[in-house]
């Protein structure tokens, strides 16, 4: 019998914020008349700052520490290779800026357990209202770029808040470590035909997470290096084909 839920929160010189993410976690989630026991993961990327002890300091959190950055996509890996090992029975994972609300959280948690689907999208573009417009640009561009190169629709190929059951942890797999990761794990559940849906989120957006971009990259940057690692796997996808 597993475990329940394990909350995944890979995690890069957050150490300003990454205690009140973890305040606001809930322990639990009710479905019907069962309850879920849910266990906190973060994966502390070769963060330089106070990261590490801002979650040793939360009771009953763990820490899984990277001596070297390996990037958002490695450190996802490594978070979703903690819940197969620890016999979980779904695992969330979810951004350490403060992005995602609790409600939110609970909401993909309650639908995983359900068994809506096997894999489930947090979508911030369902309703992009209060979203910064630069945002909407960028991510809507990748999510035209994802669907050209591996035939993927949906409206937030890049959103970091997503729910796994069994079938999808020990079936989804991917190999980038920067944010290509995204689209490339969904590519992965489309080939493994898992059952795949989106549901509507709203990102929180504050001075410090916009300040932060991605691993502290300007936004065309990272979408640019994005870009060119999604056209390296399609590439080897057809080579390898």
């Amino acid at each position: 019998m597993g475990r329940g839920i394990c909350i995944i929160i890979p995690a890069y010189n957050e150490g300003k914020v990454i205690g009140g993410v973890l305040d606001d976690l809930p322990k639990s989630i009710t479905v019907g008349k069962k309850r879920v026991p849910v266990s906190v993961v973060v994966v502390n990327d070769g963060s330089s700052d106070n990261t590490a002890a801002e979650v040793t300091a939360r009771k009953g959190v763990a820490l899984v520490d990277h001596i070297l950055n390996q990037g958002a996509g490695g450190a996802t890996r490594t978070g979703l290779h903690y819940a197969r090992r620890n016999d979980f029975d779904y695992a969330i994972t979810m951004d350490a800026d403060g992005q995602h609300h609790q409600k939110d959280v609970a909401k993909l948690a309650k639908a995983i357990v359900r068994g809506d689907a096997d894999f489930i999208i947090g979508s911030r573009l369902i309703d992009a209202t209060g979203m910064p417009l630069h945002r909407i640009i960028g991510n809507k561009g990748l999510n035209i770029i994802s669907f050209i190169l591996f035939g993927i629709k949906v409206t937030d190929v890049q959103s970091g808040l997503r729910a796994f059951n069994r079938d999808a942890l020990q079936n989804i797999q991917f190999h980038s470590n920067n944010f290509a990761f995204c689209p490339e794990m969904i590519w992965s559940a489309k080939l493994a035909k898992l059952r795949m849906i989106e549901l509507p989120v709203k990102a929180i957006y504050t001075d410090y997470s916009l300040g932060k971009g991605q691993l502290g990259q300007s936004d065309i940057a990272a979408g640019v290096k994005v870009v060119r690692q999604l056209l390296k796997l399609r590439l080897k996808g057809l080579l390898d084909g």
